[in-house]
């Protein structure tokens, strides 16, 4: 009788071992489970603030956009201001609404796109006219372009050295843009 009862408990103790095996097996992969939601979680926590950050990036860009004709038009208007009146006090407070817009520019990260002197660069400049001056070299600026970070919200218009230094036949249209 007592080696049927050591067997008994033996069986039991087989039993509770398989019991315990299996459970941690079911714990496993229930920690498993519950580290890999976490990191789905995690990853679409990212996600989702890198989305919200590139909505916010191309919202400000737009609005940047939007605001280009108008920095524009200031810069034309001061350039046709008759020389009596630049001193004038409305000139000069103009001209502090102009700087404030620029302000405004730059503080989001808008910055024009420097041309004059450097080689054209399609991704960069938009060329409307050919003139003398070294070849490939961007000669005059049109209209400013303007930039945020890396990206391009509108090319510089700009006029492109054809080869030549003489000054005959300048200011000749590129031949795409007639």
């Amino acid at each position: 009788m007592a080696e049927e009862s050591v067997s008994q408990e033996q069986d039991t103790i087989d039993e509770l071992k398989k019991a315990l095996a299996e459970a941690e097996e079911k714990a496993n992969t229930y920690l498993a489970d519950a580290q890999r939601e976490r990191a789905d979680y995690q990853n679409l926590k990212k996600r989702t603030e890198q989305e919200k950050q590139e909505y916010q990036s191309r919202a400000n860009a737009e609005m940047m956009k939007q605001l280009l004709p108008v920095a524009d038009d200031m810069e034309r208007a001061f350039n046709m201001v008759d020389p009596r009146f630049k001193d004038s006090t409305w000139v000069e407070g103009f001209r502090i609404i102009q700087r404030n817009l620029q302000d405004i520019l730059r503080t989001h990260g808008c910055t024009a796109i420097d041309c004059v002197g450097q080689a054209f660069d399609p991704n960069f400049h938009e060329a409307v006219a050919y003139e003398d001056g070294d070849e490939g070299i961007v000669v005059s600026e049109h209209r400013k372009g303007y930039a945020i970070k890396d990206r391009v919200l509108r090319a510089s218009q700009v006029s492109v050295g054809k080869g030549n230094n003489t000054g005959a036949g300048s200011d000749k249209k590129c031949p795409d843009n007639e």
